[in-house]
């Protein structure tokens, strides 16, 4: 986990060409995708083929059970309540959960401006370089945080709801994955898929709110 200081960030729709600005307080992020074998560990499985490939065709729904478990693995309070496919997040906990898009976009920029932290291929895996799949986390050089993979390789689960007037409950996706052209892997595009529906190019990340007390980079 890499902690993120508080900052600013603009976000913006290409299909209202809307622009909005959120205010990002202090929080952390991993600095890699959930993996095969993070994902079977906290549930008490292991001998995962393929281990380092980051967890894929993954609900959102599967993402957010998965941040319950991995805090009550860690000992920490849960940041979700959970009722059926119902969610409501707990503002007061600590423990693991999905970042927001703003955090998600802040955290991704790393403090850079245009539409990507670096050369394209050496930062992400796309179609033009992925050879039609996916690959282990961590591969590709990080952003200036030290975040690797924000872009390309696998798109991934954002808290929010992509426009309820619209979509209804329908979830954000950001990132840009391993079968995405150039376009897709930009740090501002933005994806929805319903919260229940599995895809295989689709992952996530967690976070936490708050800074650690010690042994985290920080960046920001």
């Amino acid at each position: 986990m890499v902690d993120i200081a508080p900052g600013r960030v603009e976000l913006s729709d290409r299909r209202t060409e809307r622009r909005w600005t959120v205010e990002v307080a202090a929080y952390r992020i991993a600095s890699v995708p959930v993996t095969r074998e993070q994902y079977a560990r906290t549930f008490g499985a292991g001998g995962v083929p393929d281990g380092g490939l980051p967890f894929d065709s993954v609900s959102w729904l599967d993402a957010v059970r998965f941040c319950n478990a991995l805090s009550e693995r860690e000992g920490l309070a849960s940041a979700y309540r959970l009722d059926g496919t119902n969610v409501e997040r707990i503002d007061t906990s600590q423990g693991y959960r999905l970042p927001s898009e703003a955090e998600w976009e802040y955290a991704c920029r790393a403090g850079t401006e245009g539409p990507r932290y670096g050369e394209l291929d050496e930062i992400a895996w796309y179609r033009a370089n992925s050879g039609g799949r996916v690959h282990p986390v961590g591969e590709k050089r990080p952003n200036p945080w030290g975040l690797h993979d924000m872009l390309g390789n696998m798109w991934e689960w954002c808290w929010d709801i992509y426009d309820p007037a619209v979509y209804g409950e329908y979830r954000v996706l950001r990132g840009g994955g391993w079968f995405d052209e150039h376009w897709s892997c930009r740090v501002s595009v933005r994806r929805r898929s319903h919260p229940t529906l599995r895809l295989d190019d689709v992952g996530f990340r967690v976070a936490r709110s708050g800074r650690a007390d010690s042994g985290c980079e920080v960046a920001g």
